[in-house]
């Protein structure tokens, strides 16, 4: 009996120590599978702050909450650079190119190529201005874009001086045998006031006081300004409209700082129309801006035109290519889609698609020179073989700022801007030493 019971509890002992050893194993085999789990998670972010790169687990230096792991796609990602699914891409037909190669349409063949509209020429812009003082009863001229000629009645107008100086005339009249000088001193009186002869001859015929007068154009052209209306008061030379004779045009180019030395008066000039796509011209530049437009950094070149057609409307959009053999544009330009550009007020961006085998983005400010086109000209920013989004631009820039990311709404997302913080180190999970005594933590314990 007692045999049988050693060996029973031998047995027992036996058994103990294998269920131990079987234990001990897992665990240890748990917490090494566990510390590789943690070890292998290099980057930590914050839910609310995806700017957040920690290289260990704590808590969000910005909101204080527990830092997340990143996942392998966005660790290593510059701060500004965010990944973009290709469900995503494709729902919201994103497009890229690739800038430069033949993309690119401004070489040296090309020339320098320039932006411009069409304008009025200003040496034959005239101002109808009043001949005499008095109140504008009634004037013919309604609507900007009216054609006037010259000696067509534009108003009635009444003047005081003129009845003043009718009266004179009739008091004259009696006496011009005996004192003809005063009364071609007052006849004269109204020629000066742009009297016409038959209505002063009416007024000596029928010795009738005229209360309102025609007043008759000086100019011809069309109109472009309306400066005075009906029951305005008016002196002597005030303005009443503006008149442009459009039987030649300026086209107006704006040069950029930049570009000045490679545009010289005489240059020939290519100019293309926006409302005439199949026409082009060659002209010279005959006139160029001697003071720069601090605003945009540019002077004015400029080409007269002829315009008995009346083809060429002020307003229009048009471009130019220079050819000039001091241009400085020696080597392809970029250019890029207007699509592609977002602007912020002051500030013009694109997106970069910085690896072209991942739909990875990221922003880049540029500075944008002349409009070609449906295109802008790039001065800095971007170079040759950089990959470009040039459709759903708007989608891509959500998408930033959905994620913390730079975009165009927000400047200020890299560590550098961040207001002393220390991003080296996140601040570590404090564990809770509050205890409480027994039923006074809310637990019932």
């Amino acid at each position: 009996m007692k045999i049988k019971n050693i060996i029973i509890a031998v047995g027992i002992l036996l058994l103990g120590i294998v269920i131990g050893k079987l234990m001990f194993s897992t665990n240890v085999k748990n917490v090494t599978t566990s510390h590789k789990n943690e070890t292998a998670v290099e980057h930590w972010t914050c839910s609310m702050h995806p700017q957040i790169d920690m290289p260990e687990f704590g808590q969000c230096p910005i909101c204080g909450m527990d830092l997340i792991p990143k996942s392998k796609d966005e660790a290593g990602l510059d701060p500004n650079s965010f990944k973009m699914t290709k469900n995503a891409i494709a729902l919201a037909g994103i497009e890229t190119m690739t800038v430069g190669g033949s993309n690119s349409n401004i070489s040296e063949n090309q020339g320098l190529s320039l932006s411009g509209k069409i304008v009025a020429n200003e040496k034959q812009t005239a101002v109808q201005t009043a001949h005499f003082g008095g109140r504008i009863e009634k004037l013919y001229i309604k609507s900007v874009g009216e054609k006037v000629a010259r000696g067509a009645v534009i108003g009635k107008f009444y003047s005081p001086e003129l009845v003043t100086a009718q009266n004179e005339l009739i008091e004259a009249i009696d006496i011009k045998d005996a004192q003809p000088e005063l009364y071609q001193a007052v006849r004269n009186k109204l020629k000066y006031w742009k009297i016409a002869e038959k209505q002063i001859q009416q007024i000596e015929r029928d010795k009738k006081v005229i209360v309102n007068f025609n007043m008759y154009s000086d100019v011809s052209g069309y109109v472009s300004e309306i400066i005075a209306q009906e029951g305005n008061h008016l002196k002597e030379g005030a303005p009443i409209f503006k008149v442009s004779n459009l039987n030649t045009v300026w086209a107006s180019f704006d040069v950029y700082e930049k570009d000045i030395d490679a545009i010289k008066k005489g240059n020939k000039i290519a100019i293309t129309f926006n409302a005439y796509p199949d026409k082009k011209i060659t002209a010279k530049i005959d006139y160029i801006d001697p003071i720069l437009n601090t605003k945009t950094r540019t002077v004015t070149a400029r080409v007269t035109l002829n315009n008995k057609t009346q083809k060429y409307k002020p307003g229009m959009i048009i471009a130019g290519i220079v050819s000039s053999k001091h241009s400085k544009n020696t080597s392809k330009t970029i250019v890029i889609p207007k699509t592609a550009v977002l602007w912020t007020g002051k500030r013009a961006i694109v997106y970069v698609k910085p690896n072209p085998d991942k739909a990875i983005f990221e922003l880049r400010e540029i500075t944008l020179g002349n409009v070609v086109g449906d295109k802008y000209q790039v001065l800095k920013g971007i170079t040759d073989g950089d990959e470009i989004v040039i459709n759903g631009t708007f989608t891509v820039d959500a998408t930033a700022q959905l994620l913390g990311k730079k975009s165009m709404m927000n400047k200020k997302e890299t560590k550098d801007e961040m207001p002393e913080m220390d991003m080296k180190k996140a601040k570590p999970k404090k564990e809770s030493t509050m205890k409480c005594a027994p039923g006074k933590c809310g637990s019932g314990m």
